[in-house]
């Protein structure tokens, strides 16, 4: 609930100046993919395309040097690329001297070229020095030299044993299938018309297939189907020392279930790397919410999969290499060294609150495979600030017996640390899992969009400071949406728009390993993001249609709803009237005007008090309170930023009758459930987001008087009233010839 810091937009959004210039990429045949092999120009071994700072398509370094523009590659010469490798670096050695002495010989540079370019690597290399040494290995920028020592780390952990001389404790049993979804999801290169698509995309949702488990749900989707009866995916698909690991929890649990058909969907929803959006999940802190804990288990799998994945073809390739002679050139000739990004975090984890995160770190560490829990880190440090209740306000409050009064979900919601400030990097080697690692060391990290933002904002006063840990991020779990939807959603957005931009910095980077696409700014349309909350709002539809454009497509679940009038327990005559923008653009305007026309001259001629307006934003909050003050008009406010001592003085007024009117908010209602007394006519200026929220407050109205509710609404409204009137009740409302529809 906290402000955002000021961030200007004009530079908050801004990509960081670096002076590449990628070509389009181009899909190969296997017989184009060899002829550029064979290439007269790169020598017998020629490819020097596919491993050399270019892109994808294949231009290599050389032929910017002597030709300029050429068909697959960086157009304008050579110094896109050369101020690229001076800006990425290669932080191997041996690789870094294959490379350049291959450029040499191809340049036919003489011994004394040779001389003066390797003066100029010593430079360079004293200059990374001292590079490193000014970075230091704070949380805010991290170590500048990560990939050369990356396998050791997650392999040994500071032991003296290697891959070579332990390949068993790598592998984890089994190797990397080329037709596992990571493989071919990362490996794959995209096509110019593709991408072209991509930059505008125009999605057909072509297959559907039901939802047996929430009624009148299915889930839809582009691209090719999956299957309707998942089978067993996470058997064939997960690695095997997690997917052992996994039965052995499942075990040791009460169901004794290692298979479930729930598990096995999610699974095999999240492992086909499309975009997946969920906004009909009954979250933990509602009864018979199991779902949410069948969700978590599978896109933590999932994740868990693709670290571990990523982290093997990492450390096999770093063994190979090491093996190789100072002169051959088989990394020259292979595209299968090409297995990193700009920095090495590759998961987001985007939550709204300590104690969910607390929840989803603690079942990570559960499904991860360690030989021994003490080798969690920090363990006790992150128990201590994501468990605890730092509000003692909170505790007092709902110790009293207005607290124990509140529902059910609202105390196991906000019983825990409700913090929303945070940001914390995971990391994994061989045998440790560490917390609070740094940021640019991390494979995981874990953050509320605040918390982010927070971190975003810091690099536009000190430069110093940067977000390049976000540059490579491949997968992106926002989990309970909702929530964030209660906070600020413009912080997703804000998080979004920093995700896969290129580095401003050297992060010990090897421009040799990186992925094609990633040279050629296409990490957006390999990034996986999954969307998941208990219901669809304008705001996450445009999240899912703007920022998630995965080359593989999407699935989103699709709902109908039967409402929630039933559970209102008041004979109360609801009115809902209709108003008709003419455009989504002029809703609020035409709201507003419905409500000064149409409303307020009955309030005002109205000699009783007791009218609570409710309204769903705190943009439509401020405007109406603007216009009662206009109005000189009686009325207190219950918003989200009321101060406790004016709340409790507004509402004895309006109990009292001193006051006319109140204003109250959803968010308000959301972070207090506030049993507000005295309502006689309650007017919904604008209906809730959360459909459990409409009973609720009518259910506040006092039954000892005439009771009246007054709804507005229009067809921009369909996602908020399907959730309250049912979607068979809503498409009649906003197709029928009539403005006015009475329910009782």
């Amino acid at each position: 609930m906290g402000k955002p810091p000021t961030i200007s937009k004009n530079k908050g959004s801004k990509r960081p100046k670096i002076s590449h210039k990628p070509g389009p990429a181009e899909k190969l045949s296997k017989k184009g993919k060899a002829e550029r092999t064979k290439s007269t120009n790169h020598g017998e071994n020629g490819r020097v395309g596919e491993v050399s700072p270019t892109s994808s398509s294949g231009c290599s370094f050389e032929e910017n040097l002597d030709s300029g523009p050429v068909e697959h590659g960086y157009s304008g010469g050579d110094s896109s690329v050369l101020n690229l490798l001076d800006v990425l670096g290669s932080s191997n050695p041996k690789l870094a001297a294959m490379y350049k002495k291959r450029q040499r010989e191809q340049l036919g540079l003489s011994s004394s070229d040779e001389e003066e370019e390797d003066g100029r690597s010593a430079s360079s290399s004293m200059s990374d020095k001292e590079y490193t040494d000014e970075e230091g290995s704070g949380n805010e920028s991290g170590p500048s030299n990560l990939d050369e020592n990356y396998a050791k780390e997650i392999m040994d952990d500071g032991d003296e044993e290697s891959a070579e001389d332990n390949p068993e404790d790598y592998s984890d049993g089994d190797d990397i299938e080329t037709s596992s979804s990571f493989d071919s999801h990362l490996a794959r290169s995209l096509m110019k018309e593709e991408v072209d698509n991509l930059k505008d995309p125009k999605w057909k949702y072509k297959w559907e297939i039901p939802e047996n488990n929430i009624p009148l749900s299915k889930w839809t989707g582009t691209g090719e189907p999956i299957s309707k009866e998942p089978g067993k995916e996470m058997d064939s698909s997960l690695k095997e020392k997690i997917h052992k690991h996994w039965k052995n929890i499942n075990k040791a649990s009460a169901s004794g279930d290692t298979n479930s058909s729930r598990e096995n969907l999610f699974f095999s929803l999240f492992n086909t790397y499309r975009d997946i959006m969920h906004c009909n999940k009954k979250p933990f802190y509602v009864k018979g919410g199991e779902e949410d804990s069948i969700i978590m288990d599978a896109y933590l799998l999932h994740i868990l999969n693709h670290i571990y994945r990523t982290r093997e073809l990492v450390i096999k390739n770093d063994t190979k290499l090491n093996k190789l002679e100072g002169g051959t050139e088989e990394v020259l000739g292979s595209d299968a060294y090409l297995d990193q990004g700009f920095t090495r975090p590759k998961v987001l984890f985007l939550l709204p609150l300590r104690s969910i995160a607390l929840r989803v770190v603690l079942r990570l560490i559960q499904l991860t495979p360690l030989t021994n829990k003490d080798n969690v880190e920090h363990l006790d440090r992150f128990t201590e600030e994501f468990g605890a209740i730092n509000d003692e306000e909170y505790n007092k409050k709902d110790s009293s017996s207005q607290g124990r009064s509140k529902p059910t979900d609202f105390r196991t919601l906000f019983g825990g640390n409700n913090n929303d400030h945070f940001v914390l990097g995971i990391k994994f080697t061989k045998r440790t899992m560490k917390l609070y690692s740094d940021f640019y060391s991390s494979d995981i990290i874990v953050a509320s969009p605040l918390g982010l933002v927070t971190k975003i904002g810091e690099t536009e006063f000190d430069k110093e400071k940067d977000v390049d840990y976000l540059s490579s991020i491949e997968i992106v779990v926002i989990d309970h949406a909702d929530v964030m939807a209660m906070q600020n959603w413009t912080h997703v957005n804000t998080v979004f728009d920093h995700l896969n931009l290129t580095p401003s910095k050297q992060h010990g980077t090897d421009i040799m390993r990186i992925r094609p696409w990633y040279l050629d700014g296409q990490a957006r349309f390999y990034r996986q993001t999954i969307l998941l909350g208990s219901y669809l709002n304008p705001d996450m539809n445009a999240l899912f249609n703007r920022f998630c454009v995965n080359y593989q497509g999407k699935a989103k679940l699709v709902s109908e709803y039967k409402g929630v009038l039933p559970k209102i327990l008041l004979q109360v005559q609801q009115i809902y009237e209709r108003f008709n923008p003419s455009s989504i653009i002029d809703a609020d305007d035409a709201r507003l005007d419905y409500f000064c026309k149409k409303v307020f001259p009955k309030i005002k001629d109205s000699i009783e008090g007791g009218i609570m307006i409710f309204i769903s934003s705190y943009f439509e909050f401020v405007r109406i309170r603007n216009f009662l003050k206009s109005q000189n008009a009686s009325f207190c406010l219950l918003g989200e930023y009321t101060k406790q001592s004016d709340i409790s003085r507004a509402r004895v007024w309006f109990f009292e009758g001193k006051r006319k009117i109140m204003l109250y908010t959803e968010r308000a209602h959301f972070y207090h459930r506030y049993k507000i007394r005295g309502i006689q006519n309650l007017i919904i200026y604008s209906l809730p987001e959360r459909k459990e929220f409409y009973p609720e407050v009518i259910n506040m109205l006092d039954a000892s008087r005439n009771m009246m509710c007054n709804v507005l609404f229009s067809r921009f409204d369909l996602l908020k009233l399907e959730r309250i009137v049912g979607t068979a009740a809503a498409k009649r409302m906003l197709s029928s010839d009539k403005d006015m529809f009475v329910f009782s």
